[in-house]
């Protein structure tokens, strides 16, 4: 091939290149709320309007992504889910909080992801889409998680670190259970484990990443819905939304959104759950890019 068709073809894949990163840059900033409905109550029951947030990866400047979250207040939901990962930076945790704003008003649970409690640091984006070594960055400076927690727990939101509670919205009694950040291997399972409260009228399981272990116990001790974060929905993904990895062992399929656990289970099956894995809001700050993947908050209308 003759040098100016070479120099073309490389032109062409610049401009091409320049394009789709302008586009991930693009969609990563288009915040998205998603509404699905849930039948998970007893019948005859009000429904009960969930907020699930996960994911911020918040940094100080991000003033967008801080005037989007504020402004969910305005959905008025019975109760509000945080999935962790809600810090990127050491400043973050004064921006975190006056974002939620309005929402620290309302009835709150919460759990931690590696992201609250270790820096971010620049690498390969491309790493993620090759076989999970186990090996974490823990051999970089802490975050202010501890002042997270507080803030949260100070407003009246439940810290479920390794801990089951309890919490009544309204006229339903929620039993929850909740584990440290699986991806660090930090989750007690033997802290909750043992069968939901069956006095309750709904059982909810929360982690920050929707590992198959912690999935398989709460399913198994009968919680009715599981809800996690941590997959950024791939993140990158192809035309149509199909994910191509998780960052854990949860398969690309069920990467974001309303499933069942086990996968191929069915409601009223024993020993299964409805799961729900959010896409977030967030990226990592060096990697600020998303493809088919917009960043989202869902309102569960659970009925």
């Amino acid at each position: 091939m003759r040098l100016p068709a070479v120099l073309r073809m490389l032109g062409a894949a610049t401009v091409a290149g320049g394009a789709v990163t302008a586009y991930a840059a693009w969609e990563a900033r288009q915040y998205t709320l998603r509404r699905i409905t849930v039948d998970v109550l007893p019948a005859g029951m009000r429904p009960v309007r969930v907020l699930h947030l996960s994911d911020i990866h918040m940094v100080p400047g991000q003033r967008h992504k801080q005037d989007w979250l504020r402004g969910l207040a305005a959905l008025q939901p019975d109760l509000v889910i945080d999935t962790g990962d809600n810090l990127a930076h050491q400043e973050a945790v004064a921006p975190v909080l006056e974002s939620l704003g309005g929402l620290l008003d309302v009835p709150g649970v919460f759990v931690h992801g590696s992201n609250d409690y270790f820096e971010p640091r620049l690498r390969n984006p491309f790493g993620y889409l090759l076989p999970d070594t186990g090996k974490r960055r823990t051999d970089v400076p802490q975050l202010p998680w501890g002042r997270l927690s507080a803030g949260l727990a100070g407003a009246g939101w439940l810290d479920l670190t390794n801990r089951r509670a309890r919490l009544t919205v309204g006229e339903t009694r929620f039993a929850f259970a909740g584990v440290d950040d699986p991806h660090l291997r930090y989750d007690d399972l033997a802290a909750v484990a043992g069968p939901a409260d069956r006095d309750a009228d709904l059982r909810i399981g929360v982690a920050h990443a929707p590992y198959l272990r912690v999935l398989d116990q709460f399913a198994s001790d009968g919680y009715d819905a599981i809800v996690a974060g941590h997959t950024h929905g791939g993140q990158i993904c192809l035309p149509g939304g199909r994910a191509l990895t998780t960052n854990c062992d949860l398969e690309p399929a069920r990467a974001r959104g309303l499933h069942r656990h086990p996968a191929d289970s069915r409601p009223g099956d024993p020993g299964s759950a409805w799961l729900h894995v959010s896409a977030g809001l967030g990226t990592s700050p060096y990697t600020r890019v998303r493809i088919a993947c917009r960043p989202e908050a869902t309102l569960l209308t659970l009925t």
